[in-house]
């Protein structure tokens, strides 16, 4: 029997009103008891320099954050020829309970966008399990003129979620990426995206799907 966890909305309240495919709906209602531990093996991209990246479990299980500190990209004025995109792969060991598989049932990122009238932006994101041949791709587009916070949320039918192989330690690696182009925009200006704000960190929230191995 299939069993899963109430995707959380309360990290980012302008999602709530936003609503879960119906094939998710009923299996997320019963936490495994034990807590999942989440470690980074590997952190390794332009968008995370070392030191500026950190992963926290949420207290019932619903949820990691991945906090980033240094992640921007910027294109126009004196911005530097690669400053356009930036990029972090993170790796994580994820320790679950016993007789339990877990999967990304959706994921919530948010950010500030400085657009100048023509530019462009894109948030992409990959997620996979090592070894394994399936991939999801998630894109966000964004045009200028803005001058903001953004958000984008992926999410994924509970018939086409990828679940960690039972009784097999397989880490979980997500790429995100940010890339900003001038399109038509004045050169002289410096558009940018990022994934960090002026006062502190911003989260990356991810939430997981759990359920039963065979056997148990």
């Amino acid at each position: 029997m299939a069993r899963g966890l109430l995707l959380s909305a309360a990290a980012l309240t302008a999602l709530v009103a936003a609503a879960l495919p119906a094939q998710a709906a009923d299996p997320f209602d019963d936490p495994p008891p034990d807590k999942i531990i989440i470690k980074v093996a590997t952190v390794n991209g332009s968008g995370c320099p070392a030191g500026t990246t950190a992963v926290a479990v949420s207290e019932d299980n619903t949820a990691f954050t991945v906090t980033y500190s240094d992640y921007l990209a910027q294109v126009g004025g004196n911005s530097s020829p690669t400053a356009f995109r930036k990029n972090c792969q993170l790796n994580l060991v994820v320790h679950v309970p016993s007789g339990f598989t877990y999967a990304i049932a959706s994921a919530d990122y948010r950010g500030f966008a400085s657009l100048q009238h023509g530019a462009t932006a894109t948030q992409r994101a990959s997620y996979y399990f090592q070894g394994s041949p399936q991939t999801a791709y998630r894109n966000h587009p964004f045009n200028g003129p803005l001058n903001d916070n953004w958000q984008a949320t992926d999410e994924t039918d509970w018939a086409q979620l990828v679940w960690a192989p039972c009784g097999v330690q397989r880490n979980f690696n997500i790429n995100t990426e940010l890339r900003v182009n001038l399109g038509s925009s004045d050169p002289r200006k410096v558009s940018f995206m990022t994934m960090d704000s002026t006062d502190g960190d911003i989260s990356t929230v991810y939430h997981l799907a759990w359920k039963e191995c065979p056997g148990k």
